[in-house]
């Protein structure tokens, strides 16, 4: 075999021994949402309006157990959902997941990204969590996915980031020199990891990084084997991140926790250094972000095919003919007080509820406002919040 097909084998050895994510198999759809997987929220988020149609195909890109498919399956109604994974005993997971919550409008596939075009057609939406710091080359898997990405079909990655993880790195490195010669038996790798962690002294850094920030989800086997003794993993900085995305030759929408890349939530006690950063590039500020605060261990972010039309609604005329609705993302609502669609709790105002309650897709702004004491200031503020999509007026 080649180096690329021995690193694969290797993966899906893992991962058949230790299917993953480990979460249990409910016989109901899954609890809550992520709106990341929500195709009207992920387009409002990428574009500020609704997407035109929801009878898409999605694509799930190293599937797993199914979590994030079963998701995908449940938030999309409309849509068709297709997942692919190397490994063939997690998919028999994933099949089973889907097959007690009622996902039915799923089918499987035991397929490397590699091979993705092997599936016919496009995809409106493809889903890649976790997956391509796992290949041997993440250049080849992310332009393959590529290929498959329809236009103005949107692309979500999730890779790790060097910088927070740098505590694993080492303990990864630590654990195989112990196995030496059993590298790649995994549940010896994880019984080695666990008595170091239970024999190294309690001030060490690699033991209170493991306490205070993985332990909670570590104590199953399989999150521990997939954190520490995976066999292919590559890290992320920001500069050999957007070396990734260029090689995509995808448009770059924005990371999907927007709040964290802020400079002015690291440096708001200094105003002249703010200034000074505002002649950086995006890239440099988003470099600098992370070096004044490297707990970064992951990326999340969203691609996209052109042509993606996109509305800033900064025209008032616009706005007013526009059709709003709730984002289905938000928990708690009818009440002043809700779970937006990052689980952040949002207070809102007594005019702002009173419009949000007539947002049914059905009346224009202008009409709800001739009703309810709102300035259009306040509708574009629910707008950034991802409180509301709207639908261009006619």
């Amino acid at each position: 075999m080649s180096d690329s097909q021995t690193v694969s084998a290797a993966v899906a050895k893992l991962y058949d021994t230790y299917p993953f994510p480990p979460e249990p198999l409910l016989d109901e759809p899954p609890p809550g949402y992520n709106w990341r997987w929500n195709w009207l929220a992920a387009y409002n988020f990428c574009t500020g309006q609704k997407p035109q149609r929801q009878d898409i195909r999605i694509l799930d890109a190293g599937c797993g157990s199914g979590v994030g498919t079963e998701y995908l399956v449940h938030l999309n109604p409309q849509a068709q959902v297709i997942g692919i994974d190397l490994s063939a005993g997690t998919l028999e997971v994933a099949k089973e997941r889907c097959k007690r919550s009622g996902a039915d409008r799923v089918e499987f596939h035991h397929l490397s990204l590699y091979d993705v075009e092997q599936l016919p057609g496009e995809f409106d939406l493809i889903n890649c969590v976790g997956v391509l710091h796992h290949t041997p080359d993440p250049i080849r898997g992310i332009q393959a996915l590529a290929k498959k990405l329809a236009p103005g079909g949107l692309m979500h990655i999730f890779v790790y980031g060097e910088l927070g993880r740098w505590e694993i790195q080492l303990m990864q490195k630590a654990i195989a020199l112990i196995q030496g010669d059993k590298i790649g038996d995994y549940r010896d790798g994880v019984q080695v990891g666990r008595e170091i962690f239970a024999s190294l002294p309690e001030k060490n850094r690699i033991l209170k990084r493991e306490q205070e920030r993985w332990s909670m989800e570590n104590h199953r086997d399989e999150n521990f084997a997939d954190m520490y003794v995976h066999p292919q993993e590559i890290d992320y900085n920001i500069e050999t991140l957007f070396e990734l995305i260029d090689a995509s030759g995808l448009e770059f929408i924005g990371f999907s926790n927007p709040g964290f890349w802020q400079l002015e939530r690291l440096l708001s006690k200094a105003p002249e250094l703010i200034e000074r950063a505002k002649g950086l590039s995006d890239r440099q500020r988003y470099r600098l972000i992370e070096l004044l605060d490297p707990e970064v261990s992951h990326y999340e972010f969203f691609l996209g095919r052109p042509p993606l039309i996109k509305a800033d609604w900064l025209d008032d005329n616009a706005l007013l003919q526009a059709v709003p609705e709730l984002n289905p993302c938000i928990e708690g609502f009818p009440s002043q007080c809700v779970f937006n669609y990052d689980y952040q709790l949002v207070n809102l105002s007594t005019a702002e509820f009173e419009f949000l309650s007539q947002c049914h897709g059905s009346s224009t702004v202008a009409e709800i406002l001739a009703s309810v004491e709102l300035g259009l200031d306040r509708v574009r503020t629910l707008l950034k919040q991802q409180m509301i999509l709207l639908t261009p007026g006619q």
